[in-house]
């Protein structure tokens, strides 16, 4: 197994890190810190609360319900953890949406801080004076920010030189520009979904696998499957 230099730093402060524990021991997450690609930590934001319970939030000033997490836990937090060159980032539905564009410029920083928030959202401050950046995974609300840290790790990890088990297999997959220059396309790369794959039985039901995918010829297979590179619109919905 390919071992790298120090790569991307990942930090994630959370209120749940239990939650969070066994993402470590994911697939190609454990891989890419196997292998010195990623360095990830997560850390209990209540470890930096502001009494000895561990407190976070507080009510909302105007009134209001639900419970709204404090400033001073998360600056402490930030105060510890960032170094030059650090980007902190909040698991937003507020944020701007993320894409496979947007994960190939951050899998280039060194460090990133991701910010998970929870109850019914942060003092305002946070977000003026403390955050880099917002994040979505899409038009939706969470409980917290946990699920959408995971994916926006996940997508940056197999990224990472080496995590994946062929070299540039990263390069062709669904939304990214390799896939648009492999296909020809004339659509932003953005619309574009990866061509269709089979594998055993031959025939099932009668629904067959194309002949050419079994012909052995390569150069052919790779222009059929160039040639079948799909839009967005191809999608069942």
């Amino acid at each position: 197994m390919k071992k790298n230099k120090p790569g991307l730093k990942i930090d994630i402060l959370t209120l749940f890190p239990e939650f969070l524990s066994s993402f470590l021991e994911w697939s190609m997450i454990k891989k890419a810190q196997e292998i010195k690609a990623l360095d990830l930590k997560i850390h209990n934001l209540r470890d930096w609360g502001i009494d000895e319970r561990g407190t976070t939030d507080d009510t909302s000033y105007g009134g209001g319900p639900g419970m709204i997490l404090r400033v001073e836990p998360v600056y402490n937090a930030l105060k510890k953890l960032k170094k030059k060159g650090s980007k902190v980032i909040f698991l937003s539905p507020k944020g701007k949406t993320l894409t496979q564009s947007k994960s190939t410029k951050l899998v280039k920083q060194k460090h990133l801080i991701l910010l998970c928030g929870h109850y019914e959202g942060i003092d305002e401050r946070i977000r003026e004076n403390l955050i880099d950046e917002e994040i979505s995974i899409g038009d939706y609300v969470l409980s917290g920010g946990e699920l959408p840290a995971m994916v926006l790790v996940d997508s940056l990890s197999r990224l990472l030189p080496n995590v994946l088990e062929k070299e540039g297999a990263s390069e062709i997959e669904s939304f990214s520009k390799g896939l648009k220059k492999y296909s020809g396309k004339k659509e932003p790369a953005s619309k574009l979904v990866e061509y269709p794959h089979y594998t055993r039985p031959e025939n099932f039901k009668g629904w067959k696998v194309p002949e050419i995918l079994l012909s052995g010829n390569h150069g052919k297979i790779k222009e059929w499957r160039a040639n079948n590179v799909r839009t967005r619109k191809w999608l069942k919905y």
